[in-house]
């Protein structure tokens, strides 16, 4: 019973953060409307930034310190995965939709897929091969489904969000090696120091459009700190913990499945038929290219990588 249990709360945990996690393009959709992305960005990683110092200065456990060259490497994984990847979600979300984001979202563990292949040099199985296909096939669809019904500025928008993906690919790969060696938090936070300092710094571009965002915008923004950039990371590693790398991951599917269901109840969207096609040969593709069994690089990969923080 205890066991069962034990897995139920974990299953339960990692889905919790697929929620969050989904919701935040919504979320963000939102406070555009107030307050300019890079300044999204900013505030939100200030706070979970601040949040996060206070978990690792009251832990019992000490950790070692990360040395001088390990640092720069976290550092740099920071300004890319957090930097980079949040200024092309945040401005792709204000040209786009948030139902294409979440959608196109559902691209980016194959896009991560590929890069190992080419740094590890691991063999690729003829389903990840259809899954990589299916899915790019289901982006596509979505993007042009944008450019049709949005105009240019969507498409564009739906461009950043694919670039992004690519981003966040980088940032998982680097973040294998950067992390060795450190605890997930411990991690985490110094990438988030570095990766809000990148925000603030971005930010300094809409200082001119600075205003106090009203009462409705500033709970979303903390919303996004702490469910989102904390509380996610912290349901997804407490699941993790619990269960194999690929059933968790595999419950991440999900994300494009909220994301959409969040953008049509908080955005009031129209999900299109070519969105909703687009979306399941997507989420096919990306069941499909995780269906093969993980080879050990893999599993390590996972396992040790930053994206257990999420969007």
């Amino acid at each position: 019973m205890d066991e069962r249990r034990t897995r139920l709360l974990a299953i339960g945990a990692v889905v919790a953060a697929a929620l969050f996690w989904s919701s935040s393009y919504a979320v963000t959709k939102q406070v555009l409307a107030e307050v300019g992305p890079l300044t999204i960005g900013a505030i939100r990683f200030t706070m979970a930034a601040g949040l996060l110092a206070v978990m690792v200065r009251m832990r019992r456990t000490p950790v070692p310190r990360p040395d001088a060259r390990q640092r720069r490497m976290i550092y740099l994984s920071g300004l890319l995965g957090i930097t980079a990847y949040f200024v092309l979600e945040n401005i792709g979300v204000e040209l786009s939709v948030a139902s294409d984001a979440s959608l196109i979202v559902a691209t980016y563990p194959l896009m991560t897929m590929l890069l190992e292949l080419v740094v590890f040099r691991t063999r690729m199985p003829l389903l990840r091969v259809g899954g990589v296909l299916l899915a790019t096939v289901g982006a596509f669809l979505v993007v042009r489904n944008g450019a049709e019904v949005g105009g240019g500025a969507r498409w564009f928008g739906d461009v950043l969000l694919l670039l992004g993906g690519l981003v966040w690919a980088g940032y998982n790969v680097l973040g294998t090696y950067a992390g060795r060696g450190q605890d997930a938090l411990n991690l985490t936070y110094h990438q988030t120091v570095a990766g809000a300092a990148g925000f603030l710094l971005a930010s300094l571009l809409e200082i001119g459009d600075w205003r106090m965002p009203g009462g409705a915008a500033s709970a979303l923004l903390a919303y996004l700190a702490v469910a989102c950039s904390v509380g996610g990371f912290l349901l997804y590693n407490y699941g993790l913990r619990r269960m194999a790398s690929s059933v968790a991951v595999n419950i991440l599917n999900l994300v494009p499945v909220f994301g959409v269901l969040g953008a049509v109840v908080i955005n009031g969207e129209a999900v299109g038929p070519a969105q909703v096609v687009g979306g399941v040969i997507i989420v096919a593709g990306v069941a499909l290219g995780l269906a093969e069994r993980r080879t050990a690089v893999e599993r390590a990969a996972v396992a040790s990588s930053p994206s257990l923080q999420g969007p």
